[in-house]
């Protein structure tokens, strides 16, 4: 496969997939991987696929920060993007790609509202989905897609949906699955769906906080980005052997639920944790709270005593990850707001914090000191 075929149809045109995946493949054609080139889908208002298409798919992504105590600032300009377009002004040449032979990957970002089907897909099954307008889904969008390949005789597709919530492969394949079968499309188009693509459930992690407030190419790149140094694309291999290219971030995993888990315990735990605590003491930021040495004992304390044991057992690495969030949290050119991360705190107190206390006395038969400060409603019964 050559750099320049089309091999991955990406559905998302925004900052975080530009910095992450977009740079992975970058990195691997760079290293002689031979991966080829991104072809984007842009579904929702905006330039970006006008300016990706006026640079030839040109940009630049700066990561910044710490890694390994070193501080990081470095310019990549990318090039992994071949094209990009608009679903609802060419949806014919999506379809044209989902065809092609040279395709190999579907990768996509949208919000947990982006499953969401709409009402006014309902209508293509009548005209049918491999011709007419764009569907306004993305499920809908990405059937489109595979029924299009399917009558063409094309190979299953490896689909990795990036969407920060469990079992999204998963989740995905049987919303696809369904329309399919709500549409009565053909028994066969469902069996190949299942069973020829591979639909790998993957966890992502990196801050990418978008274009930075100063930066010398600012003027000559709308498309500038800039993300934290550290990166995780845990992807399982549980059901098919993962056809993709190498990266140092990629972590191929028979179950990729351990990293979901340590995610949400030590990284989103420390950050409501913080919300708690340092908000109310008049932190703005999380960089801010963690260099406080009084803040940043404290958060120690909580990280390495109270919350790693209760996962130290079922997840891998969970002390060397926590050692990274304290470094994240001090990357000096992230200003992270508490008063961004405290939005839905109730919620994210019950998912991220509060298991970690309820294990914790389960497991050592004692409190918490700072969980159950944190806590204080909680009686040791629930």
């Amino acid at each position: 496969m050559s750099d320049s075929a089309e091999t991955i149809l990406q559905f998302g045109a925004g900052n975080f997939l530009r910095a992450f995946f977009d740079l992975f493949v970058h990195e691997a054609n760079e290293a002689g991987q031979g991966v080829g080139q991104i072809v984007v889908v842009q579904s929702t208002p905006g330039p970006r696929a006008e300016q990706l298409n006026a640079t030839g798919g040109l940009y630049h992504v700066v990561l910044r920060g710490y890694s390994d105590g070193e501080v990081v600032d470095t310019a990549y300009q990318v090039d992994s993007v071949s094209r990009a377009i608009v679903a609802s002004e060419d949806w014919g040449a999506v379809l044209e790609v989902a065809r092609s032979p040279d395709l190999r990957v579907v990768v996509s970002n949208t919000t947990e509202k982006g499953y969401e089907l709409s009402e006014s897909d309902t209508g293509l099954c009548d005209t049918g989905l491999s011709e007419g307008r764009a569907p306004v889904s993305f499920p809908a969008k990405l059937l489109a897609c595979l029924d299009a390949r399917f009558r063409a005789g094309g190979s299953g597709l490896t689909i990795l949906p990036c969407e920060l919530f469990s079992d999204n492969a998963d989740r995905l394949r049987d919303i696809v699955v369904g329309l399919a079968e709500s549409w009565s499309l053909s028994g066969e188009l469902c069996e190949w769906i299942r069973s020829e693509c591979r639909w790998h459930r993957n966890l992502v992690d990196r801050i990418v906080t978008g274009r930075p407030s100063e930066f010398p190419m600012l003027d000559n790149d709308p498309l500038l980005t800039m993300g934290e140094p550290f990166a995780l694309f845990a992807i399982e291999e549980r059901d098919h052997p993962l056809q993709l290219f190498d990266h140092p971030a990629i972590v191929r995993t028979p179950d990729v639920t351990p990293y979901g888990l340590r995610k949400v315990r030590i990284i989103n735990g420390a950050h409501t944790a913080l919300v708690c605590r340092a908000l109310p003491a008049g932190f703005e930021t999380v960089r801010a709270a963690v260099e406080d040495p009084e803040t940043r004992a404290w958060l120690d304390g909580l990280l390495f005593e109270e919350i790693v044991p209760t996962i130290a057992d079922r997840v891998e690495g969970a002390e060397e990850f926590a050692k990274q969030v304290i470094e994240r949290f001090l990357n000096p050119f992230v200003e992270h707001k508490l008063e961004s991360i405290a939005l839905h705190h109730e919620e994210k107190v019950k998912v991220r914090l509060l298991p970690s206390l309820v294990e914790f006395r389960e497991r050592f038969g004692k409190e918490p000191a700072r969980l159950s400060e944190l806590l204080p409603d909680v009686e040791a019964n629930e």
